[in-house]
């Protein structure tokens, strides 16, 4: 049955009308419509092409995450090699490597690009008569791996392009980065699954862009800056900065920062703004690329094997230290994941007191051959978490010891258990004390029932003094049994208890994710509470009704439907809604008349009454959109603690700037 032409030209419409508000939100950032509008021409679109599947294109809005899961990622062959860059580490060497240029060159002037050089993972992005058809990562230079469908979920990379001009066949190149404000909830995502964190934003957008399934891809806020062309078939570009300013027509994310430099002063003068800046932008950058600009220089200066003689990477290495591994110990987490941690001897890196790092696991620690008593390179992974980069052999006196790593969980002496396949060795027993007491503070934890004030010391005496054995006895604390506690006096006894009797008011998602459930972090329990709507909905659910929600899947759903099914599991649910939690299903996109409506807000600093997540989401609730970058058009930026620069091109602005308390009571948060 063919399809009429009225539905043809309305799923046209349609899919033209999303792209325009997917370059307009993730690429502009300027957008034009509320989340809920977005969301109800989606749905509008997956609808016609349900009903009419030969309307389904790959270039569709709807196939961003319509792939199914991969068993493995073919190989691309990049069109022209991805070659890596020729690093300089000061301004010596860059010095010579500008008198090299010129050399070559001889007498014709010579301009420059500098753009930041973004920390994350290469890829190619390849368009066949305006349509994006493969990407790829860039492997060895030579050829990649086939990890389009991933790349379709990052919605700042357009499926088809804006510009007139549209080469038959076009190579672009970029950078995806795992934004720094998003770092944290994706390890905090990871360890809710208990799988190990990663080390740093640029493990975490490589090991996103290699994940089987794209749903698990889609879950993760990616973004990308593209960077340059690969290959343009009939593109009449005479210079970079000319096919900056086309990718940037043509619909692509460019990074506002790259400039051009008359001079090696002017270049010099970049790298000084970037340094100043580097600390406030929100990917990581650890140096940057300076090349020259006319594409007929850049040939006549020609490559290397390895790297092209008319481009250099400025690098500026993470700040190290050295000191001494006192100890390795081992920390059971929720999941009754072992966790080796190495005990230092204090040292100072990046203005931070590092007294512990994280040693992954016991592959990890065998690979680097990290032994205790060792002096050991100590690095702050994407000048964020801190890590052992290796040791010193050279220093060693022969008392070091090998690390072991225990056969029987150090909490509860039961033999611990590593799967075929899996880095982790865990401890099976749930009623193990060390994950009774971490899930007891997960369950408290701010992403979780928010519980103000019940931290990990205070947890610790109300487990050993018996007095909580589960999530639902902390509903039925007393004032005189929280006063036996050390420290404890009349006030302070009296505002916790006010804080657990407001987390009996709660959403269901954050329920969900209280529970600690494996597999469930922040992002599945919003999707499980959308789509169930109550617990006992939920409780009642299906393997098959769990997995086929869109982002969840077989491994989720299993782990999901057997927590559900343990009768332990089902009771406390129980003795928490006796204890009167109240979980609430999360509520829609806000109106846009809401006390938000039509507002964009931006925000800076640190935010002390929720997570960066949690503000944004109060913020689409109201009516609002919230923005990463401050605009003329921008209505408000909230200012936590510690504000970067976008305090300061708020005021210059003009934007009125909020306090913490201020947004609060604007969007009537508790």
């Amino acid at each position: 049955m063919s399809v009429p032409a009225s539905v043809r030209r309305r799923a046209a419409k349609l899919r033209a009308e999303i792209e325009e508000h997917n370059y307009r939100y993730h690429v502009l950032d300027a957008p034009t419509i509320s989340d809920a509008a977005y969301d109800r021409l989606l749905r509008e679109l997956r609808e016609l092409e349900a009903a009419h599947p030969e309307l389904v294109t790959p270039d569709s809005p709807t196939q961003r995450v319509g792939a199914p899961p991969s068993a493995a990622f073919a190989a691309v062959r990049h069109r022209t090699p991805m070659l890596s860059l020729a690093n300089v580490f000061d301004e010596e060497e860059l010095d010579a490597w500008d008198r090299r240029v010129r050399a070559a060159l001889g007498d014709a002037p010579v301009r420059y690009v500098c753009e930041v050089k973004v920390d994350g993972a290469a890829v190619s992005l390849t368009y066949e008569d305006g349509r994006f058809a493969v990407g790829a990562t860039r492997g060895d230079g030579q050829q990649g791996e086939d990890v389009t469908a991933n790349l379709r979920t990052i919605r700042s990379i357009p499926l088809t392009l804006r510009s007139r001009r549209v080469p038959r066949l076009l190579e672009v190149r970029g950078e995806v980065y795992l934004p720094r404000s998003a770092f944290a909830a994706v390890n905090a995502e990871r360890e809710a699954r208990g799988e190990p964190p990663f080390a740093n934003p640029r493990n975490a957008a490589a090991g996103s862009l290699r994940q089987l399934d794209p749903a698990v891809t889609a879950s993760r806020p990616l973004q990308i800056w593209v960077y340059g062309l690969g290959y343009a078939e009939g593109l009449a570009l005479r210079s970079h900065s000319e096919a900056l300013a086309w990718l940037r027509e043509a619909g692509f994310r460019v990074n506002p920062l790259t400039a051009t430099a008359a001079s090696l002063d002017e270049v010099r003068a970049y790298i000084r703004e970037w340094a100043a800046k580097r600390a406030s932008l929100d990917y990581d950058s650890d140096g940057v690329v300076v090349k020259v600009d006319d594409f007929g220089q850049q040939q006549e200066l020609g490559a290397t094997s390895q790297a092209p003689r008319w481009a250099v990477a400025y690098k500026v290495a993470a700040e190290q230290a050295i000191t001494r591994l006192l100890d390795i110990t081992i920390h059971v987490g929720r999941t009754g994941a072992l966790t080796p941690t190495a005990v230092l001897e204090p040292v100072r890196v990046s203005g931070v007191t590092v007294t512990s790092a994280t040693l992954h696991n016991e592959d990890e620690i065998a690979r680097k051959d990290v032994r205790i008593g060792d002096w050991v390179v100590v690095q702050r992974a994407g000048e964020v978490i801190p890590e052992v980069v290796g040791p010193l052999p050279e220093r060693r006196s022969g008392q070091e010891r090998p690390f072991v790593m225990p056969r029987s969980c150090p909490a509860c002496g039961t033999p611990v258990e590593r799967p075929d396949g899996e880095a982790v060795a865990r401890c099976p027993n749930l009623a193990c004390p060390a994950q009774v007491r971490e899930r007891l503070i997960h369950f408290a934890s701010r992403d979780a029932m928010d519980i103000d004030g019940l931290g990990e010391k205070l947890m610790t005496q109300l487990i050993d003094r018996g007095l909580v054995r589960d999530p639902a006895d902390l509903y039925r604390l007393t004032r005189d049994e929280l006063l036996t506690l050390d420290r404890m006096g009349e006030r302070l006894a009296q505002n916790l208890l006010d804080a657990i009797d407001r987390s009996r008011t709660t959403t269901l998602a954050r329920l969900l994710f209280a529970l600690g459930i494996r597999h469930v972090g922040q992002h599945v329990a919003e999707l499980l509470a959308a789509h169930f709507g109550t617990i006992e909905a939920l409780m009642a659910a299906s393997f098959e009704e769990v997995r086929d929600i869109p982002g969840v899947g077989p491994t989720i759903a299993e782990s999901v439907v057997a927590f559900f099914a343990a009768p332990a599991n089902r009771a406390l649910v129980r003795r928490l809604l006796d204890a009167g939690v109240r979980p609430a299903a999360a509520p829609a996109a806000g109106s846009p008349d809401g006390p938000l409506g039509g507002a964009r807000v931006v925000f800076t600093g640190t935010l002390s009454r929720w997570s960066r997540q949690e503000a944004e989401a109060l913020v689409r609730r109201a009516g609002g959109t919230p923005q990463e970058a401050v605009s003329k058009k921008t209505t408000y930026v909230v200012a936590g603690e510690a504000p970067g620069s976008k305090l300061d091109r708020a005021r210059r602005l003009g934007v009125r700037v909020l306090t913490e308390d201020e947004f609060a009571a604007l969007v009537g948060a508790r």
